[in-house]
């Protein structure tokens, strides 16, 4: 047998076993409502393939490739066990078994791994809250495929309702095609069908209403069979609290803005401040998409090395409040075309930091380059650091820390060379360092930090909302701290 045939053959056999990994990942699923991750990547209603590029991704953070031989048997142990909902990260477990020296069989290491999760310490499966989209664009529509998506075991969060302006005839079957099909973010992964007569849009099972108002305070939302719901206004036309608590309606519990929240609104980076939400605070802010892929890298570096100051540069794809073509626009340059132009503007990311991280001491500059790209973002931080440093030693940690810290959801990690934006598309985190691109001299230090200032951000959104519902299900193993 030639190496070809012996590297066909174990394509075969890596191919079968990661076809016999999706009924197990569906099953824990469905009905015990425990995610399967593989170093915080879902394996959650993944193709084979998609299964087995994830493992082979894991090259790129942890050095050396991960097998679907070396996970099966943690996914087969954790079939056997008796789990209550939670999210498992099989990738973590093959990784922290590696480095266990007890010698303990793959059984007996993954029920003590998982332990929290089981039996009497398990928590319960609890009543799926109701959530409410106000406004249906770019953030909207990508919120709506996400909760879709982790409404599949039954519980957690359940889109209910769509709030919309009124936009003439078969407004709702143009809004259910912008859902179905997406120019930069590909299909929908399911079904949608439309019922016109009840103004009722039904995907993947999921009932969701379309209401149709010019002012939120004209909807009772009881009237729809909602109730203690969470409204994400995505709108951005309200950022204070007079004005987000007019959200606050009947069947309404909680209001997320999906932009930076004026005043006393607080503004939440999840994996960074998201446990100073108080339980009875009812209007939130999510920050935007740049201080979400800043902030958590930002956090790392001073946690490690302390930040004595800093300038961040965010390079950004252009937005719906560009214009097309040269036209009026409020604001200065952006009424010049985003197509054809690099565009200066402002960003309020640096100042947002300062909410953040309230403990940072240093003094934070930005500014943004819109850039004639659809979508995904990179973030230039320039660091002077409280003590030096090398370039290794910092992408060491960094990588560190988006393979096991309590950040490691939000910051991800690249090293492959040839990296460029469109690579980061449909990317959960919040931030992707470059390896590559990545600077250190001394004090000073440069991260380059790519972003989907789309899908990275409604993800994190997401999170927020999954926390303040108490659908914020735990990870096991636990990040290490």
């Amino acid at each position: 047998m030639t190496v070809t045939d012996d590297s066909f053959t174990n394509w075969k056999n890596r191919e079968e076993i990661a076809e016999s990994m999706i009924p197990m990942i569906g099953k824990l699923h469905r009905e015990r409502d425990v995610t399967v991750l593989l170093h915080s990547r879902s394996l959650v209603n993944k193709s084979v393939v998609s299964i087995l590029k994830t493992h082979r991704f894991a090259r790129q953070i942890a050095g050396e490739e991960l097998s679907v031989t070396e996970t099966l048997p943690f996914l087969q142990a954790l079939t056997t066990l008796d789990l209550g909902p939670s999210q498992i990260d099989i990738g973590m477990l093959a990784a922290t078994y590696k480095a266990d020296d007890r010698g303990l069989p793959v059984t007996e290491f993954t029920a003590e791994a998982v332990a929290g999760a089981t039996g009497a310490n398990k928590i319960e499966r609890r009543e799926p809250r109701d959530v409410v989209l106000y406004g249906f664009g770019r953030i909207g529509r990508l919120v709506a495929r996400l909760l879709i998506e982790k409404s599949g075991s039954g519980n957690g969060l359940r889109l209910r309702a769509i709030v919309v302006r009124g936009g003439g005839e078969h407004d709702i079957v143009k809004r259910a095609s912008l859902l179905r099909r997406d120019s930069i973010h590909g299909q929908f992964q399911g079904t949608i069908t439309v019922d016109e007569a009840s103004s009722t849009i039904l995907a993947n099972g999921n009932e969701i209403k379309v209401i149709y108002a010019d002012d939120p305070t004209s909807v009772d939302y009881t009237a729809y069979g909602i109730k203690n719901a969470i409204l994400i206004d995505n709108t951005g036309k309200w950022r204070d609290r007079e004005g987000l608590s007019k959200h606050l309606r009947p069947g309404i519990d909680k209001v997320v803005l999906t932009a930076p929240g004026k005043g006393e609104v607080p503004n939440i980076v999840h994996g960074v401040n998201h446990d100073t939400i108080k339980p009875d605070e009812q209007i939130l802010s999510c920050a935007s998409c740049t201080t979400n892929a800043i902030v958590p890298p930002l956090k790392a570096m001073a946690d490690e090395y302390g930040v004595l100051r800093g300038h961040v540069e965010t390079v950004h794809s252009f937005t719906n409040d560009q214009n097309l073509l040269d036209n009026y626009h409020k604001s200065e340059r952006r009424g010049r075309s985003a197509p054809l132009n690099m565009v200066i503007t402002e960003t309020g990311a640096a100042s947002a930091v300062a909410k953040a991280l309230p403990d940072l001491k240093a003094r934070i500059t930005g500014s943004s380059i819109r850039v004639p790209v659809p979508d995904v973002s990179i973030a230039i931080l320039n660091l002077q650091l409280a003590r030096e440093a090398t370039r290794q030693e910092v992408l060491d940690y960094l990588r560190n820390v988006s393979l096991t810290s309590p950040l490691k959801r939000q910051i991800d990690f690249i090293s492959a060379p040839d990296a460029v934006s469109s690579d980061f598309i449909g990317s959960r985190h919040a931030s992707i360092v470059d390896a590559g691109a990545t600077k250190v001299e001394g004090d000073n230090a440069i991260l380059y930090l790519w972003y989907d200032n789309e899908f990275g951000y409604s993800c994190q959104v997401i999170r927020v909302v999954q926390y303040v519902s108490g659908v914020e299900y735990p990870t096991y193993p636990a990040p290490a701290v």
